[in-house]
């Protein structure tokens, strides 16, 4: 039978006119966004007649509405943008797919996560959280509560952040209120979060117990940003505790997991695996690792390349040098900023130790010249350094004198003290025997 027989027959083309219909949604859509950068009023309305084409809802419709509110949002419409991403999360239900609407929804929460209108932040993220409560999408759920509280963090609202991580803490227990180790990636996304916060308001004594409590959660298989982050925090907490060789091995598994998940924030803490080793007093230089070799010539490492080189030749000259004429990427950090007068101390005690060694008298003017710092700083110093045992001699303040004492002399004085420790035990050994009969 012909076309024109078939029509006269009552048949009608149904899959066609879909796929027509489609093709007209579609172009609509297409010529909607390409009016974006040029006329969004005219890319609103293109994007509104593409939901109003649809007789059911559907794919289209579901693309343009997410339009609808990224473009509310930039235009400062507020309320326009959640009536229409109520709409578009009324989608979610039947009309797409589960994977194709977290991908939109994630889309979204990342493009407003970057307002500061507290309120809007707040109803955007309560409207969705509704919508997945009903939708009975815990995993979505949980993907999004982790967003608010990491976005709560940044705004340095920790009462929020607290709440919310309670509540997913809450959500990753089992009966008897204890972890529960099957839900060991949300757990330590859930410590990654928590440990940030900690370390920022620098509670030591609760950081150190979630990261104890990390460390020991071996049932996940996480992100390896999360755990560069719950590494850069331990290897922060230990450098508090001035434990320069725990920090240094906690920044250098940081890196390599920053390093795995193509972050940033890798030569951040390469400089601080630089940082630490330096402070621990080590010769081996952090560079000589495969994993850190590629990075030795980047541009923001660079100084700390320079830095240890100097710090390894004792040249305190050239290292005061590196410190000033790299204030940006050296002294912009506060966290290294901290520690620049632990390493001076470090490189100065190295410099002072090689310098005393020909002599058995040394003017602390000298000293001076040679630290470039002034005589007060040197006779601190060398104070330290023989309370420390680091240094066997004396001050002569009157003199400005360091009179060092020979190792013989030394070793004598040691025997001398031993024996008479030894004959006070004698003594008293004597006295309780002489009481007892």
């Amino acid at each position: 039978m012909s076309d024109e027989e078939m029509e006269d027959y009552g048949f009608e083309y149904s899959d066609e006119d879909v796929q027509e219909e489609d093709v007209d949604i579609e172009n609509q859509y297409y010529n909607s966004k390409g009016m974006l950068e040029g006329d969004p009023q005219e890319a609103l309305k293109g994007f509104q007649e593409v939901v109003s084409m649809e007789e059911d809802k559907g794919e289209w419709g579901f693309r343009a509405l997410k339009q609808i509110v990224k473009l509310h949002f930039k235009l400062g419409n507020t309320d326009s943008m959640l009536e229409a991403y109520r709409e578009m999360l009324s989608y979610t239900k039947s009309a797409v797919t589960r994977n194709a609407s977290e991908k939109k929804i994630n889309s979204l929460l990342d493009f407003v996560s970057s307002s500061t209108d507290m309120k809007l932040l707040q109803d955007f993220y309560g409207t969705t959280l509704d919508a997945l409560v009903e939708a009975k999408n815990d995993r979505l759920w949980f993907k999004t509560q982790l967003k608010l509280c990491g976005l709560w963090f940044k705004l340095k609202e920790y009462g929020r952040a607290s709440k919310i991580l309670r509540e997913l803490h809450k959500a990753c227990q089992a009966e008897d209120g204890s972890d529960d180790l099957k839900k060991g990636t949300q757990l330590l996304e859930i410590y990654a979060l928590e440990i940030q916060m900690h370390t920022e308001q620098k509670n030591t004594k609760r950081l150190k117990e979630l990261y104890n409590k990390a460390l020991t959660i071996k049932s996940a298989i996480p992100h390896p940003r999360i755990l560069g982050i719950i590494r850069e925090c331990g290897g922060k907490m230990h450098m508090h505790e001035r434990s320069w060789s725990d920090a240094a091995t906690d920044f250098f598994e940081a890196f390599k997991s920053y390093d795995e998940a193509g972050a940033v924030r890798r030569i951040q803490c390469l400089k601080y695996l630089v940082l630490a080793t330096m402070l621990m007093e080590s010769a081996v230089d952090p560079f000589d690792a495969q994993e850190a070799a590629p990075y030795k010539q980047d541009p923001e490492v660079l100084a700390m390349t320079n830095l240890v080189a100097a710090y390894q030749q004792n040249d305190i000259l050239g290292f005061e040098r590196i410190l000033k004429t790299n204030k940006r990427t050296i002294y912009d950090d506060p966290f290294i900023r901290n520690y620049i007068e632990d390493l001076l101390k470090k490189i100065r005690t190295q410099v002072v130790l090689k310098l005393i060694q020909p002599y058995t008298r040394i003017r602390i003017p000298f000293v001076s010249q040679q630290l470039n710092i002034p005589e007060y700083d040197v006779e601190q110093l060398l104070v330290a350094l023989i309370l420390d045992s680091r240094i066997q001699g004396h001050i002569d303040q009157v003199n400005q004198l360091l009179e060092l004492e020979s190792v013989q002399t030394v070793t004598t004085q040691k025997y001398k003290a031993i024996d008479k420790w030894s004959q006070h035990l004698h003594s008293l050994h004597q006295g309780i025997l002489n009481k007892m009969s």
